[in-house]
């Protein structure tokens, strides 16, 4: 089995991604075409489509120099041309963090590359990525490999200089290796490498992140404060012939293990060079039982299960691809690492997919149907009435329509009532945003740069990041008091709302900033511990520091803008179910009283007057008919979970706040 199957699992995951945004466009078309739909409603399902358009998988491979991470890379991804692309002979090979994708605004394939000298500036990675004219570009030629792999060795070229310039640089000289010049040493010449090139499965969204071993992981403090842990998973590269080092184990211990915890990211080691285990004079039942050894004794050091530790020989996968040697390939054992992309991996963005996406959908699409359902029947009674009163059918006609006419009144002053909850809702979402307005961060920021930039002692530095982190965490619980306060108001309104007209499947959305305040406590300690490993060199400490500081501080002001985004946003969503549903249910009570009136005002016969509203049955049935279709649709499970490998989401009909 080659990749054929991550690719089958990949391509039906987003066919299925395609399925989901069809059936929301037209569930957006029969909104609008019924009169149902509202700005609010719009902006919705456009998040849910952009959401869809824009969501990829991340692969990032970790560990120490020689564990063979871009072996299995190309043995992965490159084996179809024949040869290894990206350079993987003995040593250091992948000197900066290296990111694969594919972008499809791009008409030709690209490497670019950051050169090394932009550490001296505080701006982090992906402020860069917005300014291309700092990157080097490399057009890529797909076709001809030559060329790749001319390209590709670019990404690890060194350069010489002083060990002093090494230093500002952020490099720890123990670390890096010498020229033979006294005073001189050789430092990656980029600082980060985006590749863009076209390969299907990274046209259908997966990116893959090759970094480089212990000292690139702390000297570029983005690549564990947020290029890891936003990756889905994480392959840890071991060497079966070594087991876990002592290295390995820093690198475990300091940037990968607490991921587990903190974020959505799923933890895998990989047992690499299991050939090196090969014993053709023991027999395959001996090569068989040491590997399984090694396999329990690494999940025990890494604490975590034996499964999740995959015991496999890359450069033997990958020749076996090249000569198409199918015994080989199955005794080097990649299939398990494929099978585990594409069950475990793909399987958890589908389930984050209908938390963030379809169970949305489905909770506004029910209701809907709710709505439609209690119009039908009340269009069936008053058929059933008319029927029975055949002679005096005008006056019966005159009054239903006032009847309706009263529900209508009804629906239209609890819709009013709701606007201007609305309205005191969004001043509440006005004080939730002033709790944390940039104002306030720029105030702890300029401080902590002021006590940084005035501070020579480790003590001072310490102390000016301590009382950082202090300030914004007291902001964030003066807004976590503002949103109880919301959250209380919100719950009353629902419970009114639901004891005169209850609403299905929906639940009031409380705001929640428990988990900023998580994340920020794990960014604290993230900088705890850097401070901790700080090295004793004075200059490397002060320009380590103020890059990771401001790397650091990247990261708290994106926190803090999400955090700011979604509180505007709960406050403009949190009352959108019961104004749609009222919505609802006033429009197809004008569309009903129209129909009375017109039937009341004709002269007709009564035979005639019941196919009019037999005709008006019908195309209530139509658009129940066509409400059942998507929500069949949006129910079915996904790919992975079709196939019975992966239990569900339960209560899919929640309604879930807003999570992008």
């Amino acid at each position: 089995m080659s990749m054929e199957r991550l690719s089958q699992q990949v391509d039906a995951f987003v066919a299925w991604k395609r399925e989901l945004m069809r059936e929301i466009t037209r569930y957006r078309s029969w909104l609008a075409t019924n009169r149902l739909t509202s700005d609010a409603v719009e902006a919705k399902l456009e998040r849910a489509l952009r959401l869809l358009r824009t969501d990829h998988i991340t692969l990032a491979f970790v560990g120490e120099f020689s564990r063979g991470k871009t072996e299995l890379i190309n043995s992965l991804f490159f084996s179809e041309y024949g040869q290894r692309m990206l350079p993987s002979q003995a040593g250091r090979t992948t000197m900066c963090p290296t990111e694969l994708f594919f972008d499809p605004r791009s008409e030709r394939s690209y490497i670019r590359l950051l050169p090394i000298e932009t550490r001296l500036s505080e701006a982090n990675v992906s402020q860069f990525k917005r300014i291309p004219g700092h990157w080097v570009n490399i057009p890529l030629d797909p076709s001809d490999p030559n060329n790749m792999i001319q390209a590709f060795t670019q990404v690890a070229r060194t350069k010489p200089m002083p060990v002093e310039q090494a230093i500002q640089l952020g490099f720890h000289p123990d670390m890096l290796e010498r020229t033979g010049k006294p005073g001189q040493v050789l430092v990656p010449a980029w600082r980060h490498a985006l590749v863009n090139f076209d390969h299907p499965l990274l046209r259908q969204g997966l990116r893959i992140l090759d970094t480089p071993g212990l000292n690139a992981l702390g000297s570029e403090p983005e690549l564990t404060l947020s290029m890891l842990p936003n990756a889905q998973a994480i392959l840890f590269l071991l060497s079966a012939d070594s087991g876990v080092t002592a290295s390995d184990m820093d690198i475990w211990q300091q940037h990968i293990r607490q991921l587990d915890d903190d974020t959505q990211t799923s933890l895998f080691a990989v047992l690499n060079k299991i050939d090196v285990l090969w014993d053709d004079l023991a027999g395959e039942a001996f090569v068989q039982n040491a590997i399984a050894r090694i396999q329990t004794t690494t999940a025990k050091q890494l604490g975590i299960k034996t499964e999740d530790v995959l015991p496999l020989s890359a450069k033997q996968a990958l020749l076996a691809k090249v000569r198409k040697d199918q015994a080989l390939l199955a005794r080097s054992q990649m299939g398990g690492l494929e099978t585990l992309l594409c069950e475990r991996i793909v399987s958890q963005k589908e389930r984050l997919i209908e938390n963030r996406v379809v169970s949305q959908v489905l909770a506004l699409l029910q209701n809907s149907q709710h709505v439609l359902n209690l119009r039908l029947e009340k269009v069936n009674e008053q058929q059933a009435l008319l029927s029975n009163h055949q002679q005096d059918n005008g006056q019966l006609l005159f009054e239903l329509t006032a009847k309706t006419k009263e529900d209508h009144g009804r629906h239209h002053r609890r819709l009013l009532g709701l606007k201007t909850n609305q309205r005191l809702l969004k001043r509440q979402g006005e004080l939730l945003c002033a709790a944390a307005r940039a104002e306030r961060l720029d105030e702890h920021l300029n401080k902590v740069r002021r006590n940084l930039t005035g501070s020579w002692t480790t003590l001072g530095i310490n102390q000016a990041i301590l009382h950082f982190f202090h300030s914004v965490e007291n902001d964030l619980h003066s807004l976590a008091h503002e949103a109880e306060m919301a959250n209380k108001m919100v719950a009353a309104i629902y419970r009114r709302h639901n004891e005169e007209n209850p609403l299905h499947g929906v639940d009031a959305p409380q705001f929640d900033v428990t988990r900023y305040l998580t994340e920020l406590n794990q960014q604290q300690a993230k900088a705890d511990q850097f401070r901790l490993h700080l090295k004793t060199l004075l200059t490397e400490q002060r320009s380590l520091t103020r890059r990771f500081f401001a790397t650091l501080v990247q990261e708290v002001i994106g926190l803090h803008q999400r955090l700011r985004q979604e509180a505007e946003q709960w406050a403009a969503d949190a009352l959108m179910p019961l104004m749609q549903h009222t919505l609802e249910h006033k429009q197809l009570l004008e569309t009903h009283m129209l129909r009375l009136k017109a039937l009341a005002q004709e002269t007709q016969q009564s035979r005639q007057r019941s196919q009019q509203l037999a005709r008006y049955c019908s195309e209530l049935e139509q658009q129940l008919a066509q409400a059942g279709e998507m929500l069949r649709t949006l129910r079915r499970p996904a790919p992975i979970q079709r196939q019975g490998k992966v239990v569900s989401l339960p209560g899919a009909n929640r309604l879930l706040s807003a999570a992008e």
